[in-house]
């Protein structure tokens, strides 16, 4: 499943190398998708080849290929959903399923534990959670962790971490930070002044460091499900 980003740069990447046979610069899709940096170019690039889309060819400039189209630019129903820039509202409130024992919260999509990845904002599935990991006042949500950078802090690959929706959080905390309108990733907040850095619990990963305008808190962790 594509974003609508990524739908967008690889409907641009394949129209120029119909009509030019050569594809566009970083700056003509940095242009083009009204990105004020070509990071985030580099990052969407990454992303599409990851899926198969997209092939980098080595040792030469501009050199992409695509290796095969979403089903929306072959006539096929295909319909990115993505975060947009506020935090995400599960479809219905927690309902209990067994008095006070347990709550059933629907699990939005996977959080990247490692590089920013884009959360989906889409049900896939539902998850029973322990009433007390809910004490907290306001809505929550689930979301599946992909990646390894938050290992030390106990949370691995395939892990479901439970989330309370809010716009803040304190120091220390581990929360989903969606970067720059684009991607969400589950980091331990640090605030630096008028930066924010988003530290892995990993040594593998380094800290990074954005202007506090650049990242939106989508929720706190608050609990977390693992299945053997």
């Amino acid at each position: 499943m594509l974003t609508r980003k990524q739908l967008d740069l690889l409907e641009f990447i394949h129209t120029r190398l119909k009509k030019d046979g050569v594809p566009p610069s970083f700056d003509e899709m940095k242009e083009a998708l009204d990105l004020r940096s070509k990071s985030g170019i580099h990052r969407l690039i990454t992303a599409l080849e990851e899926r198969g889309f997209i092939r980098r060819l080595p040792h030469r400039a501009r050199a992409i290929e695509i290796m095969r189209l979403p089903e929306s630019m072959d006539g096929g129903g295909f319909q990115p959903r993505v975060i947009e820039g506020n935090a995400p509202t599960p479809p219905a409130a927690a309902l209990p399923i067994e008095a006070v024992h347990a709550m059933n919260l629907p699990v939005m999509g996977r959080i990247a534990a490692g590089t920013p990845i884009e959360a989906i904002q889409q049900v896939a599935n539902n998850v029973s959670v322990p009433s007390d990991m809910l004490r907290n006042a306001g809505r929550h949500y689930a979301l599946e962790v992909k990646g390894d950078s938050m290992i030390d802090a106990g949370i691995n690959d395939g892990d479901i971490v439970v989330i309370n929706e809010q716009s803040d959080a304190d120091n220390g905390e581990i929360v989903v930070a969606l970067v720059e309108d684009q991607e969400a990733t589950l980091k331990r907040l640090r605030k630096r002044g008028s930066a924010i850095a988003l530290e892995a619990a990993n040594p593998a990963y380094e800290t990074r460091v954005y202007r506090d305008d650049q990242v939106k808190i989508q929720g706190r962790l608050v609990g977390l499900i693992r299945t053997y």
